[in-house]
This record gives structure tokens, sequence and C-alpha cells, in this order.
């Protein structure tokens, strides 16, 4: 009897009409085109302004544009894991409620949160459901509505993030396609240089908190670049040598979207050329959750049935970690 895999075999995706461009930011605080671009090589991203919408908004859209691409029976999804840094609330559940949403009312579901890795480890434990035989159809969504803790005055962070969603199914494959290994990662003594502190349970949400902005996400700029670069190289190096797989052997690099100079160090640590490395950041900004699904639909026409995909994402906390990938089908 082979050995069950598991395996990608549909996407989809789901980004707001509102277009927030580096002109408009101009406007609204010290900064300039040249200077987001180079940076961060960021031109736009997209933002869910609609009063009452949330991440749930967003991952319904993206679950709903998957099923009606690959045709399927939303009763015969068996396990809905939404992705995400931006739940619509402490509680209750926006997983739950997305299910309920896109009628998939079999399945039972819940968030996962890693900040910007939260889609990587997503991978990592649908896998898991699917590989153990318990269950056939698991539907991962990435989702984040980033624009919800963003100040729009503080340049060192509005100028990165932006909204959108995307939504993977994964299947049991009896031909060893699909997910082949992991190297994941996490360093609680992070979290002081990337974190939305008030709210949670430590810092509770208080008038004189709100009255100072401190609901907004803060980041130290420097430190995580530099934590990111190296750590996301690092581990794309070493799923590559414990699979003893070269350059030449990878099709595609997949790396979260959070800063073009971040995904070019990270393929030149591993030598790939760049037609081989996935990029939408100037499109979309870094969505968290959503940045390596999106990639996945942008990308989804070139490719190819047996394509070996290297995943790579650092986020706050900090975690990181990178999963080796067969695509299982053309489209």
């Amino acid at each position: 009897m082979s050995k069950i895999t598991a395996a990608i075999t549909a996407v989809g995706a789901y980004v707001p009409e509102y277009v927030l461009t580096n002109q408009i930011l101009e406007t609204m605080v010290d900064t300039n085109d040249e200077w987001i671009t180079t940076r961060t090589g960021i031109k736009e991203r997209r933002i869910l302004k609609d009063e009452g919408k949330g991440t749930s908004f967003l991952a319904i859209k993206a679950a709903q544009d998957l099923i009606n691409k690959k045709g399927i029976d939303p009763k015969d999804i068996e396990l809905v894991i939404v992705a995400t840094a931006t739940p619509d609330m402490k509680a209750a559940s926006t997983a739950a409620y997305t299910a309920t949403q896109i009628g998939a009312t079999n399945a039972f579901s819940f968030d996962l949160e890693a900040a910007c890795s939260s889609f990587l480890f997503g991978m990592s434990t649908a896998a898991k459901y699917i590989e153990s035989g318990r269950y056939k159809n698991v539907l991962l969504i990435g989702a984040d509505k980033n624009s919800s803790f963003i100040n729009y005055e503080d340049r060192a962070t509005c100028i990165i993030f932006g909204d959108g969603a995307g939504a993977v199914l994964f299947e049991p494959n009896d031909e060893n396609l699909g997910l082949q290994d992991e190297y994941l990662r996490s360093d609680g003594s992070g979290r002081e240089f990337l974190q939305a502190t008030y709210g949670g349970s430590s810092y509770p949400m208080t008038q004189e908190a709100f009255s100072e902005g401190k609901h907004y996400v803060f980041q130290d700029g420097k430190t995580v670049f530099k934590n990111a670069v190296f750590n996301m190289a690092d581990v794309a190096v070493k799923i590559l040598e414990r699979n003893n797989l070269t350059k030449d052997d990878i099709a595609w690099l997949a790396a979260h979207q959070a800063n073009k100079r971040i995904i070019d160090a990270t393929a030149n640590r591993i030598e790939l050329d760049n037609n081989k490395v996935m990029m939408n950041i100037e499109k979309y900004g870094n969505t968290t959750s959503a940045t390596l699904p999106l990639l996945l639909h942008d990308y989804e026409s070139q490719l190819k049935k047996g394509d070996n995909i290297i995943f790579a994402a650092f986020g706050g906390g900090f975690t990181w970690g990178s999963i080796y990938l067969k695509w299982a089908y053309n489209s």
C-alpha cells in the first residue's frame, strides 16, 4: 500500500477592490513612492474599507472562489482552518463563522495564529490531518485585515501592510506529490520587536491605551529585517540540504512577501534564478497570512504537476520555517 501524502488540489483568492497606492500614501504620511519602492518593493496594497467587514469576509470570499473553481460540494469539506493574525474578534472563532457561511456544515474548524508564519504552519497542520488517513478534504485559508491595526500616521508600518486572503484545498495523494518535508521554528524572545500589544490578556484595552494609539501594531524594523533575512534564508538552505536538492531541482521559491530585499536575499542564498522566484509584493504589500496562498493563486497557471516548490516565511514571535512541496496538478 502506497504512502498517503497531502497535496494541494485547488487554490482560491480574494483581495479588496480599494487600491492604496504609494502616491495616495504620500498625501497621508511623510513618505514618497521612490522611498517605499526602494526599501520594500511595494507599489500598492489592497484595503478592505467596508464598515463591519473583517477577516472572515476576506476568508469567505477566497473560499468561495476555490469552491466555485474546483466545483466541490462544501458539505464534503471536513475541516476548515483559518490562518490569521487578525481574527474578527477575540471570541468567537473566525474559522467557525467562515465554515458556516460557505456551507461547510459537516466540518469542524479552528483559527491558527503564528503571525506571518500562520499559513506556513497551517500547511503543516492540514497535511497531518490528511496523512493520518482520518480526513480527505481540508480547507486551509490564510486571511488578514491588517488595516484594522495599522496607524496610517506611522510610516514605518502603514507603507508595508495590506489586506487579502487565499485558500487551498488539501486532499490525499498516492503519487508521492504534495508536502514532502518541513523545517519549522520559533523563538519567543523576539516578540518585543513585532507586536500588536494591547487588546490581549496581558494588556487589556483601556481608554487611556486607546487614546495613546497603543492598539496599533509596533515594529522595530531593523531588528525584524535582520532576523528575517538570516532565518528565512537559513531554513531554505536546510530544507534543500535535508532533501538532497540543488537549485536545479527547484521550480519555484514561494517566500513570504514582507519585503523584496528579504525575498531576494533568500533566493540568492540558495542561488536561485529570479525567474524561479514568485513575487507579487508590488501589488499587495505584506498581507501576512495571505501572502503564500496569494502567490499560488497568481502563479497557478504556470505551475506544473511534479514541480518542486520551496516555501519560506518569517513572522512575529519570532516564528519562521520552510516547507518542501511537490505540486500535484496542471491548471
